[in-house]
């Protein structure tokens, strides 16, 4: 589990039933697509996430559709327990330097 798999997986969480666009996921994470768009394919092939193009006619919209992304049931329970793992490691990191 990668520092960038966790910021993604962070901001997908705190979104709670809300679907974010990858430009949303990406400003609240700072990553860029060459990053972003693999780690999310990984995760929805995972089924931890789902996807779905918005609605809408681009042209009504003014602007490309966007997919959306949200954690599945699974995403969210995996999520918060990778959250835990390094919260673990590193409380253990701390604990072993205060030695």
């Amino acid at each position: 589990m990668t520092t960038q798999t966790l910021g993604v997986l962070a901001a997908l969480t705190s979104a709670a039933m809300e679907q974010l666009s990858g430009a949303e996921i990406a400003r609240r994470t700072n990553l860029k697509s060459g990053t972003l768009y693999p780690i999310l394919f990984r995760l929805e092939e995972a089924k931890w996430v789902v996807s779905r193009w918005e609605d809408g006619d681009p042209r009504e919209l003014g602007r490309p559709r966007r997919r959306l992304y949200q954690l599945t049931g699974i995403g969210e329970a995996k999520a918060r327990e990778a959250f835990k793992e390094v919260s673990a490691m590193i409380g253990g990191l701390a604990w072993g330097n205060s030695s």
